[in-house]
């Protein structure tokens, strides 16, 4: 059991899921908000893995704690795997999710393959340098328009064909579930508990 993690994050609500999630292999998680002016991390990183440990890593050494960052996004096959780790930001610098979702869709216009996943790595880092990566992936598959009211970002054209819904339109606890995260969480989750024998 670890006693304490910084989460390389602000988000209350992502704070909150992840302590969930966690919950018997992390004792206490606790945020950037719990921290005497930590260091802003720009992510500049081509990939997922890069951002995710750049995060952590300048948040373990200034904490002096063991920290957990992710960096997650949207993959379009037909877009050769775009927009990646630009999806919040796909539309430009003041992109917000209505500006990003009407790029992609215009991006796709008639193409006919419309895969997609999302993609999240999580990255954990010890203060003695130790470094544990998980991931996880989520299918779908990409509308023509928006369809619900719930999730974020791109969640009301991301379909999901095993529940003929959009991650939209699926309840909270579902999407908690299924997602990306969940399943780098997990696979976090496995990780830390064989080390722990």
């Amino acid at each position: 059991m670890i006693e304490k993690i910084v989460l390389a994050t602000r988000n209350k609500g992502k704070v909150k899921e992840f302590a969930d999630l966690l919950e018997g292999v992390i004792d206490n998680v606790i945020s950037l908000e719990d921290l005497k002016s930590p260091p802003e991390v720009i992510e500049d990183g081509e990939t997922f893995t890069e951002n995710a440990l750049k995060k952590a890593r300048t948040i373990a050494e200034y904490s002096g704690k063991p920290a957990l960052a992710d960096d997650s996004g949207l993959a379009v096959e037909a877009l050769g795997g775009r927009p990646g780790v630009y999806s919040a930001r796909f539309a430009g610098e003041d992109a917000n999710d209505k500006k990003n979702i009407e790029k992609l869709l215009s991006e796709l216009g008639e193409e006919t393959n419309r895969r997609a996943k999302f993609v999240c790595v999580l990255a954990l880092v010890f203060p003695d340098g130790e470094e544990i990566i998980a991931k996880g992936d989520c299918p779908g598959v990409i509308l023509n328009e928006p369809r619900g009211e719930g999730g974020f970002g791109y969640d009301p054209v991301f379909y999901l064909p095993d529940r003929a819904k959009t991650m939209a339109e699926v309840a909270p606890e579902i999407k908690n579930s299924i997602s990306h995260r969940a399943h780098a969480v997990m696979s976090l989750k496995e990780i830390l508990s064989s080390q722990k024998g």
